[in-house]
């Protein structure tokens, strides 16, 4: 009997590589730096998972960042100033991810054993393909390597429109959406997920919603390990995620649940189009 799941698309950072999401924070801080005006790891996550270009220009929109700017510079932030922070960034955001390129415990295991089920293996990131440049053989040579990559720039429109998604499961040839199933750590890349009508998967523990690297993650306390975890699902949640897992490692439970209502003819829900 054919599998009733067809086939998963993963995000990266937060997810299937860099425990915590560290990179992308390191290097935006690195870049409003060089501009005079700082920003904190909590600006710098807010609109984590969006193509970077446009993650730039939303924390730009902030009215805490906006008015710093306006301080430094003595106007209001502009087009150009993103194209100028953007222009820094993406060299940062290479050489940070490459070194942040680890895979998240379990995730190439998950790879593997997805594979021998045939189910298809896709994913997407708010990196553009030149930030990937370094991860991509990173992850192949620690046992991960996706059938199909789609980068921010593949699509007119990057999240949370469903477009990278839809990109992905085409040529993957899997259909239909609600076959198929979108895993995330960021609220946008959730969204994303259910406007494509796939069912989705939140990362709890490994991604943004925690901000923590793996060590620094291990040495939480039992209490404060909870109590984080708690808030990044309830964040999750509240995005529409049909379910939360601490990491990709703790997924298999979830897909079981997943094929079965998909046998049983259940559809994921559908975020409106905003």
């Amino acid at each position: 009997m054919t599998y009733p799941i067809k086939a998963i698309i993963f995000d990266w950072a937060g997810t299937m590589v860099d425990f915590g999401c560290m990179a992308p924070v390191e290097a935006l801080i690195d870049a409003f730096a060089a501009q005079g005006v700082p920003i904190t790891a909590a600006q710098a996550r807010r609109d984590m998972g969006r193509a970077k270009r446009d993650h730039v220009a939303a924390i730009l929109e902030s009215p805490a960042v906006a008015a710093a700017w306006t301080g430094v510079k003595g106007s209001p932030p502009t087009a150009a100033d993103i194209d100028a922070i953007y222009a820094l960034l993406e060299p940062l955001i290479e050489a940070a991810a490459t070194r942040c390129a680890s895979l998240i415990p379990g995730a190439a295991a998950l790879a593997a054993d997805l594979t021998a089920r045939g189910i298809k293996i896709g994913s997407g990131t708010g990196y553009t393909r030149k930030m990937m440049s370094g991860i991509l053989p990173r992850a192949a040579a620690q046992g991960y390597a996706p059938s199909v990559v789609v980068c921010a720039g593949d699509t007119a429109s990057g999240r949370p429109a469903p477009l990278m998604t839809w990109k992905a499961l085409v040529e993957l040839d899997a259909w239909p959406a609600h076959a198929c199933i979108k895993v995330d750590d960021a609220t946008v890349g959730i969204e994303e997920g259910r406007l494509a009508g796939c069912w989705t998967i939140g990362v709890a523990a490994s991604g943004n919603g925690v901000g923590l690297s793996l060590n620094a993650y291990n040495d939480l306390s039992e209490p404060d390990r909870h109590r984080l975890v708690a808030a990044s699902a309830d964040t999750l949640r509240s995005a529409g995620a049909d379910y939360v897992v601490d990491t990709v490692a703790d997924i298999q439970p979830t897909l079981s649940a997943i094929a079965a209502r998909i046998i049983a003819g259940e559809r994921p829900g559908v975020l409106p189009i905003r």
